[in-house]
Order: C-alpha cells, then sequence, then structure tokens
C-alpha cells in the first residue's frame, strides 16, 4: 500500500489536500487547505501561485530592469553632456593639451543634442529586447509552442532585412555619425555628391542646403566621407598673386601687416583665433608669383576673414606700389572661364 493510499485510510485532510493539491502540493495550496478546508479555495490558491505569479513576477522584472537601464543611460548621456562644461571632462582634458583641443569658445549646443539623440535610441533598443525576452517567457509560461512562431518569425525576420537591408544600413550609419560627431547642424560639410550646410541630421538621413539654396536629402548609408570644414577650428588661406618681377621680401612684409590689421579688426575679432603667418611663396611663374597667408578662425569663419584679408592686402599692395599680375592671368589650379 503507498503512502497516499495509507494517508486516505488514516488522516481525511490529508485526502483533501491531495484532491485540492495533488500528490505533490505546493505551499500556499497546502496552507489555504488546511486553514479553509476547502478544496476549492485550495486549487485556485495553487493555480495563482503557479503560472500568474510568475508572469507577475517577471513582468515586474523587467519593468524594474527596464527603468533602472533607462536611467543608467540617462545618467550616462548627462555625463556626455557635462564634459562640455566648464569645469567638464573635456575643458580639463583641453586645458592640459591647449594644443590638441583648441576652445573655440562656443557653447556647443551640438553635443548636447548629439548625447539625447543616442540616449533615445539606446533607451528604445534595451527597452524592446528586454520586453522581447519577458513576452517569450510569459509566452512559454502559458504553455504556448514557441518553437513555430519563433520559426515564423525568423523567417520573417530574414525575409525583411533583405528587403530592407538599405534602411539598415541607413541607420546604422547614423548611429556612427552622431557617435563620433562627424558632423552637426549648423556645419559645412562635403559629403560627395552634395556639399553645403546641414540642418538636420536623422538616424536615416542628412539634410543640407548648397550655396544655391538646393535643398539635398542624403541617405546616412550612401555617405563614404565627410569633409566637416566648420568643426572646431578652421583655417582662412589666402593665396595673394603678385607680378613675378616684384619685390617679393617686401610684398610678403607688406601682406603679413596687412593681415595682422585684418586680425584687429573689430569686425574680424569674433572669428580669429590665433596670430596670422605669412608662409611665403606658394607658386612662382612667368605671370605671377603667389604669396600665401593663413591664420586659425572659429568654425564657419574662415569664409568672412578671407574677404576681410582680399580687401586690406589688395589696398595695402596699391599703396605701397607693388604690380599685380597682367589681366589674363589664370590663377594656378583653376580653368578660364568660358
Amino acid at each position: 500500500m503507498t503512502s497516499a493510499m495509507l494517508a486516505q485510510a488514516v488522516d481525511p485532510e490529508a485526502v483533501r489536500r491531495l484532491e485540492a493539491c495533488g500528490p505533490d502540493p505546493g505551499v500556499a495550496c497546502r496552507w489555504v487547505a488546511d486553514a479553509t478546508n476547502s478544496v476549492g479555495l485550495a486549487k485556485v490558491a495553487d493555480w495563482l501561485t503557479g503560472t500568474p505569479l510568475q508572469i507577475v513576477l517577471v513582468l515586474l522584472g523587467a519593468s524594474v530592469l527596464n527603468r533602472i537601464v533607462r536611467r543608467v543611460i540617462r545618467r550616462f548621456a548627462q555625463r556626455i553632456e557635462g564634459s562640455h562644461e566648464p569645469g567638464g571632462r573635456l575643458h580639463r582634458l583641453r586645458d592640459r593639451t591647449p594644443s590638441l583641443l583648441l576652445s573655440t569658445g562656443e557653447v556647443n549646443l551640438r553635443s548636447a543634442a548629439r548625447a539625447q539623440t543616442i540616449a533615445l535610441v539606446l533607451r528604445s533598443i534595451t527597452s524592446s529586447v528586454i520586453w522581447g525576452f519577458a513576452s517569450i517567457y510569459v509566452l512559454g509560461a502559458l504553455g504556448l509552442d514557441l518553437g513555430p512562431l519563433l520559426a515564423t518569425a525568423g523567417v520573417a525576420g530574414v525575409a525583411l532585412g533583405f528587403g530592407a537591408q538599405s534602411l539598415v544600413r541607413d541607420f546604422l550609419s547614423g548611429m556612427f555619425l552622431l557617435i563620433e560627431d562627424q558632423y552637426g547642424v549648423g556645419d559645412v560639410v562635403d559629403l560627395g555628391e552634395a556639399s553645403g550646410v546641414v540642418e538636420q541630421v536623422t538616424l536615416r538621413s542628412t539634410r543640407l542646403r548648397d550655396q544655391n539654396g538646393t535643398v539635398w536629402h542624403v541617405p546616412n548609408g550612401q555617405i563614404l566621407r565627410v569633409g566637416n570644414k566648420s568643426q572646431q577650428w578652421a583655417r582662412a588661406v589666402l593665396d595673394v598673386a603678385v607680378a613675378p618681377n616684384a619685390d617679393l621680401e617686401a610684398a610678403a612684409a607688406v601682406i603679413g601687416r596687412a593681415a595682422e590689421a585684418v586680425w584687429d579688426l573689430p569686425e574680424a575679432k569674433p572669428d580669429v583665433l590665433d596670430r596670422p603667418e605669412v608662409l611665403g611663396l606658394e607658386y612662382l611663374g612667368p605671370d605671377a608669383a603667389t604669396i600665401r597667408v593663413q591664420g586659425k578662425t572659429r568654425p564657419g569663419g574662415q569664409w568672412r576673414v578671407s574677404r576681410l584679408l582680399r580687401v586690406r592686402i589688395a589696398e595695402a599692395l596699391s599703396e605701397a606700389g607693388i604690380d599685380l599680375p597682367p589681366s589674363n592671368y589664370i590663377r594656378p589650379g583653376t580653368s578660364p572661364a568660358r
């Protein structure tokens, strides 16, 4: 005779417990059966402490984990933003290496926007992963056969991947563009086929406007190289052409004084950084000689400073009596007008 049969013959409570909770009763079912002497309540308690309790615990754990991860990501984004503020890590590093990390004195709003975008994407991805695993566990706890479902989802994922691979490439490229801070809104960039001022950067595409006012929409996955003309600092470079028989040393001295005067102009001071320098003779030919002058400026200010340089240098050369090239002179690297 088994122990269950002995319990039935000896103990009525054991019979009731066996009927309500089975041969292997749980703690909650046994406690309710002993406390209430009700088979129905014991079965309800056994059911509630089984699958429903597991589902509740999984959902609760997923919610708590999701909140913790999202808070960590938000704190990480705030630390990235704070590194650009006075006293932040980037400023402390710039103080130690001023020649490598030149301060432009501008508020880096793009870094804050970039950090917020990255944080938003990371929060969405982590939430999708956490709740995806929680949903799979809940479906398994409910007794559903996940094999066919996962197989169908796998086939659908492969088909979607083949059909939307260009979209996936655009999103991945957009993520790297944001993480590496290759460019941002307001930068003047050269993306190959299109160049101009960046007006909007999303995970899928970049919108920029060229000097003619044309708006270009460039998918991020098609960007093979980026030339950023307005990041951190820029350089105003000007090749000044004079007659080949002119006094080149005197011309270089005149150009240097004119450049120094430009750097002291009130309209140029907000854009200039280091003092200008005359590099010397850049080109010598039968029709002209060019002398190069350059200087560091703030991002985007190199064109304004270059225009001021042209005006002041032209006036200074004219006052000094230094001859200019003939009217039919063509600057090296350019083509004659047609």
